[in-house]
């Protein structure tokens, strides 16, 4: 299915301890083994991540899972097989195998089965699970292409595996489950209604309505409040009609769902001209990637309906903006 020397490589690197940059469903992973502390190390050093933003363990399928955390409940097993491989992380009790780092320190760890077949063929071929924040600098736009992986991080992975474009185009979407609530700690790939309709006994609530937030110890990946962020100033505007107060549209960029602007903006994109989430989730960090390299000073985007992988689509956005100024 693909050229057998390209995963020889990786895998010869990742059996090594080194990092290499592969594709899933979601984004780019910037993997490594998530049994060695040593690797982990070089993964937080290479994304210049903060020591207390966890990483999320990318299995081989379920039944990988269960061999290293074997006490998961039947709600958990449910949501995994129902979901897996695809855009769902869980998180579960930590076994001692994983190392602390790679959880900074919580007693839970993320864990996912990726749905892409080059990830799978390589996780396949390891006894280890892997490691894999998005293969960029930290809290900058994530990867969808090996181009934006070789762009940003360039000599700082020993490989990159390209396959191609990402199919979903936002992070996967992280749940925890306990007796009686669904507890979501990342809007993503899975929308929350196919959470409810899966596991329709359990309240489905935001982490943020539970636990405070805690910019120093996030409780699971993808919770800082500034992430996913351009180099340039992206602000949110309501309507594409309404421009951010003081902003000069002629120097600015807009990104709109599926509506353009009357507004004279010097570029204009459309996540998806045909209002299709799953298309508008797939285009959104590529058009962030062009817009942060064009010829203009600052961002203005519009928001996606708040529903299914709205949701997703718009708290990217909302995090991306939150690091203007």
């Amino acid at each position: 299915m693909f050229a057998q020397s390209a995963l020889e490589k990786a895998l010869h690197f990742l059996r090594q301890g080194g990092l290499v940059a592969l594709p899933t469903e979601t984004v780019y992973g910037l993997a490594g083994n998530a049994l060695r502390v040593e690797t982990i190390a070089r993964i937080f050093e290479a994304k210049n991540r903060p020591f207390f933003d966890p990483l999320i363990c990318h299995f081989a399928s379920v039944e990988r899972i269960r061999q290293l955390i074997p006490g998961l409940t039947a709600d958990e097993l449910r949501l995994l097989r129902h979901f897996s491989p695809g855009p769902l992380t869980l998180l579960v009790p930590k076994p001692d195998q994983i190392p602390a780092l790679v959880t900074s320190g919580s007693p839970y760890v993320a864990v996912r089965v990726p749905n892409h077949p080059m990830a799978l063929q390589v996780l396949a071929a390891l006894d280890f699970p892997l490691a894999a924040p998005s293969a960029n600098p930290f809290g900058y736009i994530s990867p969808t292409t090996a181009a934006h992986v070789e762009g940003q991080l360039g000599g700082k992975v020993d490989y990159i595996l390209d396959g191609g474009p990402c199919q979903v185009g936002v992070e996967s979407t992280v749940v925890r489950l306990t007796a009686n609530q669904g507890i979501i700690y990342r809007q993503g790939g899975i929308p929350q209604e196919a959470l409810e309709a899966l596991l329709p006994g359990l309240a489905w609530v935001p982490a943020s309505s539970l636990e405070p937030s805690n910019p120093t110890a996030p409780g699971a990946p993808g919770q800082l409040s500034s992430h996913y962020a351009p180099a340039k100033k992206l602000w949110l505007s309501p309507t594409p009609s309404e421009v951010p107060a003081g902003l000069d549209p002629s120097d600015a960029v807009f990104i709109g769902f599926n509506e353009r602007s009357t507004l004279p903006y010097k570029q204009q994109y459309l996540l998806s001209a045909s209002g299709s989430l799953a298309e508008a989730a797939a285009a959104l960090f590529g058009i962030l990637h062009k817009a942060d390299a064009g010829n203009f000073t600052e961002i203005v985007a519009c928001l996606a309906p708040e529903t299914g992988l709205g949701r997703a689509i718009n708290d990217r956005l909302r995090r991306a903006a939150a690091k203007r100024g």
